[in-house]
């Protein structure tokens, strides 16, 4: 039987092209289906990405929340072997007014939900890896996302792999920080480029192999 990937994100997980109002890369490009790709057919990646997800704040668009939705993705798409679980940019926008340790406690919250989901269920609990995201660039500030988000953003999203880090340590799950091998393109400060979603998925691809 296949084993089943959950990717669960915002807009670097559904594969906004930087600046491209919307515009969404193919399959051969973004990095949950790269991931597949290289993985083999012994996997079965399934794509959970939503542009402006956060980990668990409704904002003025409360479908967007990961922490609301996340159970019905889950009960949507058992059983599962594995959850990569990539949200928190989108909680560095100004409005919010969220730190980076803030953010990770928000993200261990989704973990939390994901093992009583799977508790509740009687099914085993698939390994989640928590994945801190790639910092917000500078030039995000001069860009389309300008008004969103500030330095402030850029400096906490730099703050993500120790907060994050400490988190799984505590919530017993694996840690995956995306910094060391991807970056967000220097377009809108914010999101991969094509080259950075192929490097993501190839370092992904390699972690997860030694896991399972």
């Amino acid at each position: 039987m296949k084993k089943r990937i959950l990717c669960y994100g915002d807009s670097n997980t559904f594969g906004y092209m930087p600046a491209g109002m919307g515009e969404r890369y193919g399959e051969a490009v973004r990095w949950p289906m790269k991931l597949q790709e290289l993985l083999g057919s012994e996997y079965q990646i399934i794509e959970e990405g939503c542009s402006g997800r956060t980990t668990d704040l409704d904002g003025d668009i409360p479908w967007k929340n990961g922490r609301a939705f996340l159970k019905t993705a889950l009960h949507s798409h058992k059983p599962l072997d594995m959850i990569i679980l990539m949200l928190g940019t989108n909680d560095l926008k100004e409005c919010f007014q969220r730190d980076a340790v803030q953010i990770a406690k928000a993200a261990g919250n989704l973990i939390s939900d994901a093992q009583e989901y799977f508790n509740e269920k009687k099914l085993a609990q698939p390994l989640i890896i928590l994945v801190s995201p790639v910092w917000i660039r500078e030039s995000i500030v001069n860009g389309p996302f300008g008004d969103e988000f500030t330095m402030r953003s850029v400096r906490e999203s730099q703050k993500f792999a120790n907060a994050y880090e400490r988190i799984s340590r505590e919530k017993n799950v694996l840690f995956f920080n995306a910094a060391e091998h991807a970056q967000a393109s220097d377009t809108d400060g914010l999101h991969l480029d094509g080259d950075a979603h192929i490097r993501l998925a190839g370092a992904l691809n390699i972690f997860i192999k030694e896991q399972l």
